[in-house]
């Protein structure tokens, strides 16, 4: 099996946008001096968010603490029991980012989050995971979200990455990487989730073009807003009864 090359240590600030599609094509178009297709332009992730049985990390991620933290499993593609796939713990603290993650084989990862079967490579990564699932005892999978996502790299900083997602679909039973994406659609069939990754500031002739075409900044947490869909579902649900 061949490794794939990706970052697996990050600290940056993530800022989002919701915008149409007429403004994804405007901005593609507007961008393309500054950026080019990044190493995989076009990718179907897929993840597994992993929570108490109280749903206590959404919880209070959706109050929008100073202080956040998530665990997933992500995988790129469609992925089988022996693809790579990767574990990863992501925190923000103040708007700033930080995301560590491990590579292993899905059936691995699959072990070690719902048996608790340590993997046997070490390292501090595993060691912070293993933190993180002793403090928060009893996780279990609670959300698939998948999006189909195209992104960009800056020509000139290595640090600046630019990504659109679409087609963004959860479901909360069949908790598998395996089973493919399907699920409630997230967003308005019309909207591209915009998101800009940087070590910085965002640079003046992005903010120039985020202000010509009047796009402002939002707030989004796919994994969030799905919770929230689920449980006015739940409320709708409930009031037909």
């Amino acid at each position: 099996m061949i490794a794939i090359n990706y970052q697996n240590v990050f600290k940056r600030y993530e800022i989002k946008f919701l915008i149409s599609r007429e403004q994804f094509r405007l901005i593609e178009d507007a961008t393309v001096e500054y950026l080019r297709p990044d190493q995989f332009a076009r990718s179907q992730i897929s993840n597994i968010y992993f929570d108490t049985p109280d749903m206590r990390l959404i919880r209070r991620s959706i109050e929008k603490p100073l202080y956040k933290e998530k665990l997933r499993l992500r995988a790129y593609g469609e992925p089988t029991e022996k693809s790579l796939v990767f574990v990863e713990l992501k925190k923000k603290y103040k708007h700033v980012v930080y995301k560590r993650r491990v590579e292993m084989i899905l059936t691995e990862a699959s072990d070690y989050l719902l048996a608790g079967i340590r993997p046997e490579k070490g390292g501090q990564i595993i060691n912070e995971i293993d933190y993180f699932l002793k403090f928060y005892s009893g996780l279990e999978a609670s959300m698939f979200v998948a999006y189909e996502r195209t992104s960009f790299r800056s020509r000139e900083d290595a640090g600046l990455r630019l990504t659109f997602d679409e087609n963004i679909l959860w479901r909360d039973t069949d908790l598998s990487l395996c089973l493919g994406a399907y699920g409630h659609s997230l967003l308005d069939p019309d909207n591209v989730l915009m998101e800009i990754k940087t070590n910085s500031t965002i640079p003046l002739w992005f903010t120039g073009i985020l202000t010509k075409n009047q796009i402002y900044k939002s707030s989004f947490s796919k994994y969030g807003n799905a919770y929230k869909a689920k449980y006015q579902e739940l409320l709708r649900c409930k009031a037909h009864v």
